[in-house]
């Protein structure tokens, strides 16, 4: 049996909307309804992917800290959201490989700029254990995407997941390659 969460007054005393943890369980807001006034059982997996993002303590200083580190460093990195894929922040160094301006595209999702290889590395992630937090990085090589505004360069890549203050996940992109080509 899966024990009872009382999820609504969990989702109150953190701040949040229905809708944000539908977002978080890759859920509609109706089904996070229904789990709160019963007429729907929660897993046992869901029962516990629920209890990891209300035991995280929101503390938006470590996510402008982890914001600080990835602008300022001096490799190309740039930080995302790991389920939407929306940029969240990036290094000097990675902007400089694009020729769009970095703000216009400040919460937009990378996706649609994934080479074929970064496409078949997310394909593989659900059976790697990555959201489950089994697998904290995964390092790849990757091709060039062939776009001119947000060109991605082949060479090696690693993927990082990292925690975020409202219990989501984000995901550090750095890339190896030679930047004195």
């Amino acid at each position: 049996m899966v024990p009872t969460l009382p999820l609504r007054h969990l989702r109150r005393l953190a701040g949040m909307k229905q809708s944000h943890v539908a977002d978080l369980m890759g859920v509609t807001q109706p089904t996070v309804s229904r789990w709160e006034n019963g007429s729907l059982p929660l897993t046992m997996e869901q029962a516990r992917a629920l209890q990891a993002i209300f035991a995280a303590r929101p503390d938006p200083a470590q996510d402008a800290a982890l914001k600080r580190l990835v602008e300022t460093s001096t490799s190309p990195v740039h930080l995302i959201c790991d389920r939407t894929h929306r940029l969240l922040a990036a290094s000097h160094a990675r902007a400089a490989d694009w020729r769009v301006d970095l703000d216009d595209y400040l919460g937009r999702s990378l996706l649609v700029y994934a080479s074929d290889e970064i496409l078949a590395a997310e394909a593989r992630l659900k059976d790697m254990g990555w959201y489950e937090d089994r697998l904290g990085s995964l390092a790849f090589d990757t091709g060039a995407n062939g776009d001119p505004d947000i060109p991605i360069r082949p060479g090696p890549m690693l993927w990082e997941r990292v925690r975020l203050s409202d219990g989501s996940s984000g995901r550090l992109v750095t890339s190896f390659y030679d930047r004195s080509a």
